[in-house]
């Protein structure tokens, strides 16, 4: 019997400056995505066995995602892979910052709507609970962040959390 290892995915965690403060460019999926469908994302995806590198998968996807150039993005640093259970992924969350204006191309299939989130939002504790939830694993916490009418759970609400807490020196240029 041969036991099948979870798949390796990577993310972009892409911030811009708008309106003088930070922001996060989310996406919400179409409900044509076969996994998390309809959910709030970061951009991302599957590694391709053409990646040189999950930086590589990261870059590649945002730019299939969303038509933002991988020129374009300065990359800060990395965070913690998480593993996803539910769909049988390893996800690599990569943190960038756009120097440009974006200009999106969003992917129909892929990208119901691209959502520029203000960072400020995220540290405010109004905008975030959790919950204890039961698995086939286990227990486990499930973090939510509210923004507008978009609730942001899951494996994006765990990597958004872990960047919460280094953003200040990802935002000074000190991160790796």
């Amino acid at each position: 019997m041969t036991i099948k290892g979870p798949r390796r995915a990577a993310v972009l965690l892409l911030l811009i400056e708008k309106d003088g403060e930070p922001h996060i460019i989310f996406t919400k999926r179409t409900d044509l995505m076969p996994y998390h469908k309809s959910q709030i994302s970061l951009p991302g995806g599957t590694v391709e066995t053409t990646d040189e590198s999950l930086l590589h998968t990261a870059l590649r996807e945002t730019e299939e995602e969303l038509g933002i150039r991988p020129e374009h993005i300065e990359v800060l640093g990395q965070l913690s892979t998480i593993n996803i259970s539910v769909s049988g992924f390893d996800v690599t969350p990569f943190v960038g910052r756009l120097a440009v204006k974006p200009v999106y191309r969003p992917a129909p299939a892929e990208v119901a709507e691209v959502i520029e989130a203000p960072l400020s939002i995220f540290r405010d504790p109004n905008n975030c609970w959790e919950e204890d939830r039961m698995y086939p694993e286990g227990m486990m916490t499930v973090y939510f962040f509210r923004y507008d009418d978009h609730i942001i759970w899951g494996a994006t609400a765990r990597i958004l959390r872990e960047f919460l807490g280094k953003s200040e020196a990802f935002l000074r240029g000190e991160a790796t």
